[in-house]
């Protein structure tokens, strides 16, 4: 395969990119800058190698992913090809849907309206929510 890298690790963000956690690497080097990455447990450099067999815990908002590196890539190919790049583990993709279906009950419980708001009323809550009480 042309994406498949022939050395033995690769730079942290590019692996992230390429792997397709993140949309550009400038944001794969702010992720692991804030230490929303870590690799086997150590908060890491974006130009940290990694190799293959090692352990990367990343947080994306509320979600978080553990996965085990089982490919190396410096190029963003399709995404078929990112997700042979790494495996996630078992823990990891039980945690995920339970945190999923928490988040879906909590949504449900909060109130909605029925419909839209008229176009008065929307624009006194915009400004409400601006800080104006007009």
């Amino acid at each position: 395969m042309g994406a498949m890298s022939a050395a033995d690790s690769v730079r942290l963000d590019r692996w992230l990119w390429a792997a397709r956690f993140f949309k550009t690497r400038r944001l794969a080097v702010e992720a692991v800058k804030t230490g929303k990455v870590s690799v086997d447990g150590i908060r890491a450099k974006p130009a940290r190698a990694v190799k293959i067999g090692q352990r990367l815990v990343i947080r994306k908002g509320p979600v978080s992913f553990e996965i085990d590196i089982e490919g190396l890539s410096e190029q963003r190919g399709p995404a078929s090809v990112a997700q042979t790049l790494y495996q996630e583990t078992e823990q990891s993709i039980k945690a995920r849907e339970q945190q999923r279906l928490e988040m879906r009950s909590a949504a449900a419980a909060l109130p909605r309206p029925e419909h839209r708001p008229e176009r008065r009323n929307r624009r006194a809550l915009a400004a409400f929510k601006r800080g104006r009480d007009s």
